[in-house]
């Protein structure tokens, strides 16, 4: 069965990103600090041959990608990183952008990007029928909490990383007190993060 699940890395205290961040500076202020381990060990991803993780978390990473059939991202995101430059976050899955707009300058990719401008529920029901019998992974902090508000989101995936960034974008703001229960499914400690997995209780 297609699960919404989500994969980040986040500070000690709950950012995804540093302050300032934008297309000049991607991580925000002191953001690359959260992604340190996609370099700190001698195992390549099988799916980004330029990471070389600890051999734990290369398991961790690459389990998860692999499970991922669609993703979706916000406009904050997509522009930020420039759209991937066509190739998306997850080389060869569907790309659904959540957007009023559509940008005038879409960089060509296969597959094409999708863009929704009708809300999360839509862009799910979208990305599962793309997915196949494979997950749908969020990226960026609206896609989540806009998820967790309509209660699509079935797993969520926790990179904790020991730093403290003070400020910058956080992954879990502005929900309403007690709107989310939470159950831990795995965790998995390796050099420099350690990896929560966390499943979304229905009400």
């Amino acid at each position: 069965m297609t699960k919404v699940i989500v994969g980040l890395s986040t500070s000690l205290d709950g950012f995804i990103a540093g302050a300032d961040d934008g297309p000049e500076l991607p991580l925000g202020v002191g953001g690359e600090r959260l992604f340190k381990w996609f370099e700190d060990g001698d195992t390549p991803s099988a799916f980004y041959p330029s990471f070389r993780m600890s051999a734990i978390s290369a398991k961790v990473f690459d389990e998860f990608a692999g499970s991922v059939g669609a993703v979706i991202t916000g406009r904050r995101t997509y522009d930020i990183t420039h759209g991937w430059g066509g190739s998306g976050p997850l080389p060869g899955a569907p790309l659904f952008v959540m957007s009023h707009t559509v940008p005038d300058d879409v960089p060509a990719g296969d597959p094409p990007y999708t863009f929704v401008s009708d809300g999360i529920e839509h862009a799910v029901e979208l990305a599962k029928k793309a997915a196949g019998d494979k997950n749908v992974s969020l990226m960026g902090a609206q896609p989540v909490q806009q998820a967790l508000r309509a209660g699509l989101l079935d797993e969520l995936t926790i990179g904790l990383v020991p730093v403290v960034l003070g400020r910058g974008v956080r992954l879990l703001d502005g929900l309403e007190p007690g709107s989310v229960e939470l159950e831990v499914v795995d965790v998995v400690d390796a050099p420099g993060i350690t990896h929560l997995t966390y499943r979304v209780r229905r009400a």
